[in-house]
């Protein structure tokens, strides 16, 4: 059985606005002392949405820290904490492409990087797709639409294209669709 490890001490590194950076001292199972570095993230949403021409739709968006434009499925960060994972989904799926949908069903969470963030993100299906968003991406924030059809999907997986684990993860799921 995995015995947790014993938090001792957390010094904080960096407090920004999306994450924050902590400097832990734990106690390992076998009483030896250990470091961790520690990313704090209030959590994320991503939407799956496939319009009524059976194409999924997806954002390029060029992600700074990996220095290149990336082609995903729309997501963002929950905005306040304690905020419902399922209106952030339908507000992301509406402020980043043309359409809003009517509700939203949980596909999976999971945590993104578990080895050093404690960043969980929600996975959500889209569900009664329409062409009829009023909101707009952030400011700080240039996306460009693509719609792609399951072969096109396919291509793009084989190609490495799709580089985006969240995207990986949610066109996946759609490819085993039936």
């Amino acid at each position: 059985m995995i015995t947790p490890e014993k938090p001792i001490s957390s010094q904080p590194i960096f407090d920004g606005h999306v994450v924050q950076l902590f400097l832990d001292e734990v106690e390992l199972p076998n009483g030896k002392i250990a470091q961790r570095e520690v990313v704090r993230h209030q959590g994320a949403v991503a939407v799956l949405a496939i319009t009524p021409e059976n194409k999924i739709v997806l954002v390029e968006q060029f992600r700074y820290p990996c220095n290149r434009v990336l082609l995903e499925i729309p997501a963002g960060k929950l905005d306040i904490s304690g905020e419902n994972p399922a209106q952030c989904a339908m507000r992301e799926l509406a402020e980043e492409t043309p359409y809003t949908c009517e509700s939203v069903n949980l596909i999976h969470q999971f945590y993104t990087s578990a080895g050093f963030s404690d960043e969980k993100l929600y996975l959500y299906q889209a569900v009664g797709l329409n062409c009829n968003s009023t909101l707009h991406p952030d400011e700080d924030e240039y996306l460009e639409l693509k719609e792609l059809s399951r072969n096109e999907v396919c291509a793009a997986l084989q190609n490495g294209d799709i580089e985006d684990v969240k995207t990986i993860v949610a066109v996946q799921y759609w490819l085993l669709m039936k």
